[in-house]
């Protein structure tokens, strides 16, 4: 083998090495950016369920007090409507 070509496979070698150690880095990074975006959305869905279950106990009161309101709004306007009758 000639020194010429020698020096040429040694470069191509040595651009095929720096190549893999910089797609091993994209490779590596593209894992850590999945495994972060799904710990972000599991997070964010966790939070939402744990808030709601928390919430629910309120929210049922709530909906509770606004059917009662409603429906001493309705008694009051059928006592209306008979007085007006």
């Amino acid at each position: 083998m000639d020194p010429e070509s020698k020096k040429l496979l040694e470069e191509t070698y040595s651009l095929a090495e720096e190549n893999n150690k910089m797609l091993r880095a994209i490779r590596r990074s593209m894992l850590w950016s999945r495994i972060t975006s799904t710990l972000y959305w599991v997070l964010i869905i966790g939070i939402s369920v744990g808030a709601f279950y928390f919430i629910q106990p309120y929210l049922e009161q709530l909906m509770g007090a606004y059917s009662d309101a409603k429906s001493n709004l309705d008694n009051i306007g059928s006592l209306l409507r008979k007085f007006q009758n």
